[in-house]
């Protein structure tokens, strides 16, 4: 069973990220093979700064290889060091209708939120399609606001197949996780950048804390008890807490003479207990690029043995 996910190379992560989707990439490593890749060329729709994409490119590897993945039992490469995604991105090009591009509704809410329309923007799924079908992927996690853009992957194999009339490329399954964490963020609202509401993974120590102290609560004084039901503070510890652990804290909500800003250190606690290791595992890749670079160039290679054989039988399907 293989199984591909892209990473956006999007800069700063939040612990709404780790638990909503991090966390369960890195678990998959023993689902099936694991195909991970660093979309930089998708990022070229919306970063244009050089420096900027390239600092995003390496800190996406340190983080992921930081939180768990495993260059051994995976492939993790950077997607532009695979050249060949660039030319099934072409070849499918041909096969793909404009009616089926013009109802994708990723590109309309991109428009819509102020993006400017170009090719790149528009063309999106088929670069999509290309990463999916060039390594014959048979599951894809995504979201729910992504599943369009796997039917639509179905949609171009299954043209391209008929075409040629033979069944070359593997149409993959999109796999939705139903039972998604919706982490809150320190408003109430779901942890995102676009919110302003977020709690770093690999911030600094005072600004960690800082996300933490402002998380929003009510007004109950010290010397009332507590809805630990409605708290936003709790709600973020029970990612943190085991049963035992959550019980306690219960207890701490009911029994008045702790005010928030006490739990709000406990949860502070056991975040910075939960991440050390990982931060721990950061700053060593942070210090030693030759050794990400290493990494990434081992995983690029693996993938690519994988994109030229597949590549070379379809360039013979199509005459080329």
């Amino acid at each position: 069973m293989r199984i591909l996910s892209g990473i956006q190379p999007s800069g700063t992560l939040h612990i709404g990220n780790y638990f909503g989707m991090i966390k369960k990439m890195i678990e998959s490593q023993n689902d099936g093979e694991l195909f991970a890749f660093i979309a930089s060329y998708h990022a070229l729709t919306t970063v244009k700064d050089k420096e900027v994409l390239e600092k995003n490119i390496f800190e996406a590897a340190v983080n992921f290889l930081a939180l768990g993945m495993d260059p051994e039992k995976s492939t993790f490469w950077v997607q532009s060091d695979v050249k060949e995604v660039l030319e099934l991105y072409w070849i499918l090009s041909n096969h793909t209708s404009m009616g089926l591009l013009e109802r994708a509704h990723s590109y309309k809410d991109k428009v819509a939120k102020g993006l400017i329309p170009n090719h790149g923007l528009f063309s999106y799924p088929v670069l999509m399609a290309a990463d999916i079908l060039l390594y014959d992927s048979n599951l894809v996690p995504v979201g729910k606001d992504q599943i369009q853009h796997v039917e639509m992957t179905r949609d171009i194999a299954n043209s391209f197949n008929n075409h040629y009339k033979e069944n070359i490329l593997v149409l993959p399954e999109a796999k939705v996780d139903e039972v998604v964490a919706t982490v809150p963020g320190t408003d109430g609202a779901k942890m995102s950048k676009s919110y302003g509401n977020t709690i770093d993974m690999f911030g600094t120590k005072k600004g960690i804390k800082k996300q933490v102290m402002s998380i929003v609560t009510d007004s109950k004084d010290l010397d009332e008890a507590k809805d630990y039901t409605t708290c936003n503070i709790y709600k973020l510890c029970e990612l943190f807490m085991n049963e035992d652990e959550l019980k306690e804290l219960q207890q701490r909500y009911a029994t008045p003479g702790e005010g928030y800003g006490h739990f709000k250190l406990t949860l502070l606690d056991k975040i910075n207990e939960h991440f050390a290791p990982y931060i721990q595992k950061r700053e060593e890749l942070i210090n030693n690029p030759k050794e990400v670079k290493e990494i990434l160039d081992f995983g690029a290679k693996k993938a690519r043995k994988i994109a030229a054989a597949k590549m070379e039988k379809i360039r013979e399907i199509v005459g080329l």
